[in-house]
């Protein structure tokens, strides 16, 4: 299976990704619930060109975009951003830590 993350733009300026990636690669949290081999494609922050994103991601096969923790707590556009990119992935709202929003 194919995946992206999607980050924050801001938070990239401090964050090396680390939590993101542990999941990811340890396979818990929002990770957890692949059975089958993954692929990490994409991982990038939402500014810049995003509909170029979405399109290079698209080209690349990717099937599922898990949309960071930080992007989640700390994004008003959060509603939105799901909103576009289920139109051409399985999203999953969030990449470590609860799965429930607690804020």
């Amino acid at each position: 299976m194919k995946i992206g993350i999607l980050v924050r733009e801001e938070t990239m300026q401090i964050c090396t990704g680390k939590g993101c990636l542990n999941a990811f690669f340890q396979r818990k949290d929002s990770f957890a619930r692949y059975t089958d081999e993954l692929e990490l494609l994409t991982f990038t922050h939402t500014g810049g060109d995003l509909n170029r994103k979405i399109k290079n991601m698209i080209q690349a096969g990717i099937e599922h975009v898990h949309i960071s923790s930080c992007l989640r707590a700390r994004s008003p556009d959060y509603a939105s951003l799901v909103e576009r990119l289920s139109e051409h992935f399985t999203v999953v709202g969030y990449t470590h830590g609860p799965e429930e929003r607690t804020r």
